[in-house]
């Protein structure tokens, strides 16, 4: 508390939207470097582009928990299948225009006690194929992000899945349900290699 006031007090600015996203986009990769199973090497990182920065793309969302949905087989790129299950909908505003996405909990991660409380959001838009990959994109949330029956949703934290590097990944396939009829123009971009 106190050291929150001397900031406050001496000048120094609270970090701008801007660069939150840039750390984000910074920790994210140096997970590449971290990770044994990652397609990307510190040369390849340059590599990586992004759309700017934009606040009209982060959303508060209602959610609606689903807590009597049955566990299914999503299926992965590389023609395997992993059990997720329905963990809630996301219902949002996105520039004036109502839209909905499902996010999922999967049932591998669940029994690991790191990835407890970890929440999953894969989806698509009118961008894949052209400014980003073919395949959609995913957001990572955790349950704690869910406050009062809302959480904030911010697609400039959207990334690519390791199948957009490089084969031989299990990436899941976003559900037709998450197909959002729209350009999200807005977190990481199509990989050129």
């Amino acid at each position: 508390m106190l050291l929150a006031l001397l900031a406050a007090h001496s000048g120094f600015a609270q970090p701008s939207y801007r660069q939150l996203i840039a750390q984000h986009r910074e920790a994210y990769r140096e997970e590449f470097l971290k990770s044994p199973r990652s397609p990307l090497k510190e040369n390849d990182l340059a590599k990586l582009t992004f759309y700017e920065p934009d606040s009209t793309y982060r959303v508060e969302a209602i959610v609606q928990r689903t807590p009597y949905e049955q566990p299914f087989d999503l299926p992965t790129y590389d023609g395997q299948k992993q059990p997720y299950v329905k963990y809630a909908i996301l219902t949002f505003q996105l520039h004036g225009k109502p839209q909905q996405l499902a996010i999922y909990r999967s049932l591998q991660l669940a029994r690991v006690p790191q990835y407890r409380n970890y929440l999953f959001v894969p989806f698509k838009d009118n961008t894949n194929g052209k400014e980003t990959y073919g395949g959609g994109r995913y957001m990572d949330l955790q349950i704690g992000d869910i406050q009062a029956g809302k959480l904030v949703l911010d697609f400039n934290k959207a990334y690519n899945p390791y199948c957009a590097y490089s084969e031989g990944y299990a990436c899941p396939v976003p559900p037709a349900e998450n197909g959002l009829n729209v350009a999200i123009q807005a977190g990481e971009k199509k990989y050129h290699d």
